[in-house]
């Protein structure tokens, strides 16, 4: 595979950004050893894509740091996409950078003019860990029309309850609730709540398909069965799995090989 570190010019930002891009290759094995190895690469449909986010404290460069990314998305011919949103929920924050507005409008478009990736809705997938796996679900509930599949892992899906747990922590904290939200206490109800924003697609028969899981162990492993608890009352179709496990890369990287056979079945 190709694996590309990237640099350019941000206007949603207004500052220079770093993102990470891996492209499969046709033949699929780092290990040529035949003559006849083809030299083509037919991109000419366009590869399926994954957005796939950070969680709190990460960046662009968290999944290839700690994981086999490159690996998995070269089993699963599959680009994907990873950048940076610091601490945001991938909002467009109240005081500070309009990171929904980069990950959703600008950032697709500047890869879909740049790398041989589908602009096709179905083959657009967004996916992430802890904030990444609420901004995953986030970015896929918000625009419904552009994600096929949104996946979370170890995600705080339920952000009333996370602020609440963590607001009274002083400079601490990972998240600075009074930027990200004009009014951190309406988060409930919101264009930022995941339940409002999962009736809406409902209610206009376009929702993304959903899978998410939680480590037993996990201290957002309640957050996650009271959002599944939400998702049975719906009857939702949403994928819910879990197993032992705690917040760390051990069972990120077990679960996003899951998560890539949900997408993108081989």
């Amino acid at each position: 595979m190709a694996s590309m570190n990237c640099n350019y010019y941000s206007f949603s930002l207004k500052h220079n950004v770093v993102i990470n891009i891996i492209i499969p290759t046709p033949e699929g094995n780092e290990q040529i050893t035949s003559e006849e190895t083809k030299k083509a690469y037919p991109y000419e449909a366009g590869l399926p894509v994954l957005y796939l986010l950070h969680g709190a404290y990460g960046d662009h460069s968290s999944w290839m740091r700690f994981s086999n990314i490159e690996r998995y998305a070269q089993k699963h011919c599959v680009a994907v996409v990873m950048a940076s949103a610091d601490n945001s929920f991938y909002q467009d924050m109240y005081c500070g950078n309009q990171y929904y507005t980069f990950f959703t409008e600008e950032l697709p478009a500047f890869v879909q003019s740049i790398f041989p990736v589908s602009k096709r809705r179905e083959d657009t997938f967004v996916a992430g860990l802890s904030m990444g796996g609420y901004g995953a679900w986030f970015l896929g509930l918000s625009k419904p029309e552009q994600y096929a599949k949104a996946a979370s892992l170890s995600g705080a899906l339920d952000l009333e309850m996370a602020y609440e747990q963590t607001r009274v922590i002083d400079d601490g904290a990972p998240f600075h609730w009074n930027r990200i939200f004009k009014d951190p206490t309406a988060i409930k109800g919101s264009d930022a709540d995941l339940m409002t924003l999962y009736d809406r697609c409902e209610k206009a028969g376009n929702l993304p398909e959903l899978y998410f899981a939680c480590g037993t162990e996990d201290f957002v492993y309640d957050m996650n069965t009271s959002i599944k608890t939400q998702l049975e009352e719906r009857s939702s179709k949403a994928v819910y799995v879990e197993g032992p496990g705690q917040h760390d890369w051990y069972f990120w990287e077990a679960y996003i090989q899951k998560v890539l056979q949900w997408m993108l079945p081989v």
